[in-house]
């Protein structure tokens, strides 16, 4: 939760725009910092920042929960739970469909259909809650140039064309698709640190990145010294703050 944007953590704007000229824009970008340091750029007493600090770690502390609380929210609204996707038997495996609030990840080798089992799911997330869907936007990271905005159509009227039935309602679903092409690890974990007011404003109930293995393989040649923990250190960032998205939104990822 440390990748939560302060501006969600109650601070004054001003205070999050001076900090924001300083390149300070999360917890964990605030909590990293000394004391003596965020005297300097927040210009507060010793006194005020320390109620500062307070103030940021509670707000990206997780709250406390019972098992049985957990239990309770779930068997609530048992659908809210999973996006199905729609295929029975994937369903079953899955025991629902993907799951919301945590991390899914595809494998397989080349050419099976990930891609386009992900532009099927992004259809499934735009459809209303009365069809099974999530009734909201998707952001879409593709990192091979692969997504076709034709197949997207091509799906979404093939699997759904009593609901899809004229084209009015293809193009807001296409509108509530968000694509972006980021093609190197930087581009890809800058993007993704920056999905939280963006999940906020456009109401993003899915997101997809396809794929995460393409752009570390044309990066890290494990071969060679010293990429392997740049490697692990990429992976295990990304996935901090993508689990901390899902989890604080309760949205598939």
């Amino acid at each position: 939760m440390a990748a939560k944007k302060l501006r969600r953590a109650r601070l004054s704007q001003e205070l999050c725009e001076r900090l924001s000229r300083h390149q300070i824009t999360t917890c964990q970008d605030f909590l990293c910092l000394s004391l003596l340091e965020l005297m300097k750029v927040t210009g507060q007493s010793y006194y005020d920042v320390q109620k500062l600090l307070c103030k940021v770690s509670r707000a990206c502390a997780p709250k406390m929960q019972t098992a049985y609380e957990m239990k309770l929210r779930k068997s609530a609204n048992p659908s809210s739970a999973f996006l199905s996707t729609t295929l029975h038997s994937l369903d079953k495996v899955l025991h629902g469909g993907v799951p919301c609030g945590s991390l899914t990840e595809i494998t397989s080798p080349p050419g099976c259909g990930k891609t386009q089992f992900c532009v099927m799911v992004s259809v499934l997330a735009t459809l209303p809650i009365s069809m099974g869907g999530l009734d909201g936007a998707v952001i879409y990271i593709d990192t091979e140039s692969a997504f076709s905005a034709e197949r997207l159509i091509e799906i979404a009227g093939n699997r759904f064309p009593a609901y899809f039935d004229s084209d009015e309602k293809l193009s807001c679903m296409t509108r509530s698709i968000h694509l972006y092409r980021e093609l190197t690890c930087g581009s890809v974990l800058k993007r993704i640190m920056s999905l939280e007011e963006e999940i906020i404003s456009k109401k993003v109930k899915l997101i997809i990145i396809d794929s995460m293995a393409s752009v570390v393989r044309k990066e890290f040649d494990t071969k060679l010294q010293g990429n392997l923990a740049e490697r692990s250190n990429f992976l295990a960032r990304g996935a901090s703050v993508l689990k901390y998205l899902a989890e604080e939104f309760s949205i598939p990822v």
